[in-house]
This record gives structure tokens, C-alpha cells and sequence, in this order.
């Protein structure tokens, strides 16, 4: 029963972390500060609104993660879409460095990217594990 509950505790605690990540990423990417886009690799944006439209994701995504920390149980799918996202945006980060410009940060976020990933779905599988050994 202590397993189970720190295991809960741990996946719920990685997933407001990654709320309060996406949240920051997401209001950075809607304000776009000149200085702070320059010091991260990005001299000139000529374009704002995709940018900006990243941002808005990176809000809602936030939402899902608060959602899926503060009741497991009710919002159990957003878990697994979660996974999915980090996976999907390591993949993208790593093919647009590799292919497309190869900017520090995009590599870092990258790793951190499918570091959140790796970390959700083993914290996920623990917390469903301990469930199905306490259902024997």
C-alpha cells in the first residue's frame, strides 16, 4: 500500500513539474521577448503567429497535465496522450535538428522532451503495476 501511494505520488508530482514546464514554454512562446528569444538561438523572428500558436498548445497541454496529476483516476486517457505528445515532439526535435538547423536548444529540449516521456510512462506503469499486484 506505501508503494503503491509513493508511486502515485511520484507520477503526479512529474506531471504538475511538467504543467509548470509547458506553462513557461507556452507563455515565452506567445510574448516572445526579443532578448530572451535571442539568448535561446533565436535572433529574428520574422513571423510571429506560428510561434505564438505553439504557445497555445503548450497551454493546453499544460491544462492536461495539471488535469491528469490532480485526479489519475478521472483523467487517466491524458496520461497516455501525454506520453504520445513527448514522444511525438522528441521526435520532431531531434529530425528538425538534425535536418533542418541545428540550434542548441532545440537539442536540449530534445533530450528533455524524451526524458519527460521516458520518466511518464515509467512512472505510469508503475503506478499500474502496483494496482494490479493489490487487484491479485
Amino acid at each position: 500500500m506505501k508503494e503503491k501511494l509513493a508511486a502515485e505520488r511520484r507520477l503526479q508530482w512529474l506531471l504538475y513539474l511538467m504543467a509548470i514546464h509547458s506553462f513557461g514554454v507556452g507563455i515565452g512562446l506567445i510574448l516572445q521577448p526579443e532578448s530572451l528569444m535571442r539568448l535561446l538561438g533565436f535572433p529574428e523572428i520574422t513571423q510571429p503567429f506560428f510561434p505564438a500558436q505553439g504557445g497555445i498548445f503548450h497551454l493546453i497541454m499544460a491544462a492536461a497535465y495539471f488535469l491528469a496529476g490532480r485526479d489519475r483516476n478521472k483523467y487517466n486517457i491524458l496520461i497516455t496522450f501525454s506520453i504520445f505528445v513527448k514522444t511525438t515532439a522528441t521526435l520532431f526535435l531531434f529530425t528538425f535538428y538534425i535536418f533542418i538547423e541545428a540550434v542548441p536548444l532545440i537539442i536540449l529540449s530534445a533530450v528533455g522532451d524524451g526524458m519527460m516521456a521516458l520518466l511518464l510512462y515509467l512512472f505510469y506503469r508503475s503506478v499500474k503495476d502496483k494496482a494490479s499486484v493489490k487487484n491479485k
